[in-house]
């Protein structure tokens, strides 16, 4: 079936880090209003906006002290409106981030729920008594330590998979879930028009809540037990009856460990629960036995089989998301292109291509555009993320990887990588900001920056113009039926797209090497790209070809 939403391009804009209107050194509201001009230029559909809400910022807006308010330093409600009006004015939606599987500790619910536990709020937060002087579980955090807080008033530990200043909602509550809901259409009657929802598998837990297999971090894994919980469809069917359903809006899960059998519950249109989900499948692969901060070598065979599965079990029923970062993820061009002088714009377009050519609605980071790289800051002073920091306290002062181990992990994998400043232009700060940056700009900005790209017909940001021109001008691109080719190439990633007697070839050399592949088709034309073939099916090294057949 035909939506707006699988026609759309998402951009998304992590405010803090995007453009600072009054020389403070953080991004704020007014910034991006004075950028939308910009990102109209670019071609885009949607604005994923990570979350301005009112926070103490343990983890940089995604800890909400109060969902109905505007952080300070981004701003006010009333810029926020003007932003929307301009936004639609320009024909381009706003989706929200929505962080309901946990708040901050300084919401009032949370205060209230640990006043006392006759409060009527006590049952808003996941509260448990301890076992044997232990935390009820073993569980681990994702930002380390336990995934427990012991309160002393109460005598009683709360629940929090992330901070500790990010305690769990409970979402058995019926009265917990209306606020939720009651939240969410007082921004869908402001006029936004969707919502991308925060690690949204992660609401509904295993109500035994049972010990995890231990880890190497000495505490044990949950998320057998909180990821796709035993009631999350209930809970996600419920929203959409309740709220998703009276308006037209574009929604997407985050949701960590999900499957594609899974995915299929979450986004069949018979289903009524959401648009989309992200997985985390493809963004994973490298990883070590610490996870990301001890990365191994990857293969492109491991891609193409992670890429073909979701494309191919989606293909009938449910809807792909597709993205190489955000603001959880390094830059795309550092983590699967090559970011060298030589080779970052011509491995940033075989990127893009690869992406918006599959099938499923294609999500553009800040910066992405135009080919912002990894940072490699010298020292952990200069970085600002709770996962980073805590990451290397906890594995350099357990003696599980030493400084230079972690330092490469964090380099190549950091959160902090898409959080440095967008450069604007060759100006100070990148002309991010007239002050000090939250955090270092990358040192690259003299050379890659927006100013630049817009004023070079071959660069990055006019390629992702074209895509998503013909995106809006090819329904072959959205709806066209993905088929594998060469499967075992680790070189060649080649596919093709069929859609009403009409089949698309792409292909995508991940290699430093010219690749030359005999396929048996004949080529009409080519269908993007200011690179000339050698001949039919000969890519330069880290090349996209499209062609019609």
């Amino acid at each position: 079936m035909k939506q707006w939403w699988k026609e759309a391009v998402v951009y998304q804009i992590y405010p803090r880090s995007f453009n600072d209107s009054n020389g403070d050194g953080i991004g704020d509201i007014q910034g991006i209003t004075e950028k939308m001009s910009y990102l109209a230029e670019l071609g885009i559909d949607v604005i994923w906006l990570s979350p301005v809400y009112d926070s103490p910022n343990d983890d940089n807006g995604y800890d909400i002290r109060d969902y109905r308010a505007i952080m300070g330093e981004f701003g006010t409600m009333d810029d926020f409106d003007t932003m929307l009006e301009e936004a639609h004015r320009h024909g381009i939606k706003i989706m929200m981030d929505l962080v309901v599987n946990h708040s901050s500790d300084e919401h009032q619910w949370f205060m209230e729920s640990r006043s006392s536990k006759d409060s009527p709020y006590r049952d808003y937060y996941i509260w448990k008594k301890g076992k044997d002087g232990q935390p009820p579980t073993n569980w681990g955090a994702f930002f380390g330590g336990s995934a427990w807080q012991y309160d002393e008033a109460s005598d009683e530990y709360y629940l929090h998979l992330f901070s500790k200043k990010q305690p769990d909602l409970n979402w058995e509550s019926e009265k917990l879930r209306r606020e939720v809901y009651d939240l969410m259409t007082y921004w869908l009657d402001k006029g936004v028009d969707g919502f991308r929802m925060d690690v949204i598998n992660m609401i509904s837990k295993d109500q035994s809540y049972p010990d995890g297999q231990t880890q190497g971090t000495g505490y044990g894994d949950g998320t057998p037990f909180f990821f796709n919980g035993p009631r999350i469809h209930e809970f996600m069917q419920e929203m959409n009856q309740e709220v998703l359903s009276k308006y037209d809006t574009i929604t997407v899960g985050e949701m960590p460990g999900v499957s594609v059998e899974e995915a299929k519950l979450y986004t069949g249109e018979d289903r009524k629960e959401l648009n989309m989900v992200f997985h985390f499948e493809h963004v994973d692969v490298g990883n070590g036995s610490f996870g990301k901060w001890n990365p191994t070598d990857w293969k492109l065979t491991e891609l193409k089989t992670i890429f073909s599965r979701w494309q191919e079990g989606l293909e009938e029923e449910g809807w792909n998301s597709l993205y190489w970062s955000n603001h959880d993820q390094p830059r795309a061009i550092s983590r699967f292109g090559n970011d060298s002088p030589e080779y970052r714009v011509r491995s940033g377009k075989m990127l893009a291509t690869l992406l918006h050519l599959l099938k499923g609605t294609p999500y553009i980071y800040q910066g992405e555009e135009f080919g912002m790289t990894n940072v490699a800051f010298d020292s952990i002073d200069q970085y600002r993320d709770i996962e980073t920091l805590n990451a290397y306290h906890d594995y350099t002062s357990k003696g599980l990887l030493t400084h230079d181990e972690i330092f490469r992990g964090i380099h190549e994998r950091g959160r902090d990588n898409s959080r440095t400043p967008v450069q604007w232009s060759d100006e100070a700060h990148g002309g991010f900001t007239t002050g000090t940056p939250w955090i270092g700009v990358n040192p690259n900005y003299v050379d890659i920056n927006a100013e630049a790209a817009r004023k070079d017909p071959n660069s990055l940001f006019h390629y992702y113009r074209q895509l998503i021109a013909l995106r809006k001008a090819n329904p072959i691109v959205v709806y066209g039926k993905y088929e594998l080719l060469l499967p075992e190439d680790e070189a060649v990633y080649a596919f093709t797209r069929s859609f009403e007697g009409e089949t698309w070839l792409v292909l995508c050399n991940f290699s430093g090497e010219t690749q030359q592949r005999d396929l048996p088709y004949d080529v009409n034309e080519r269908v993007i790209g200011n690179m000339e073939p050698i001949e039919p099916f000969t890519l330069r090294p880290y090349e996209a070809q499209v062609y019609k057949l």
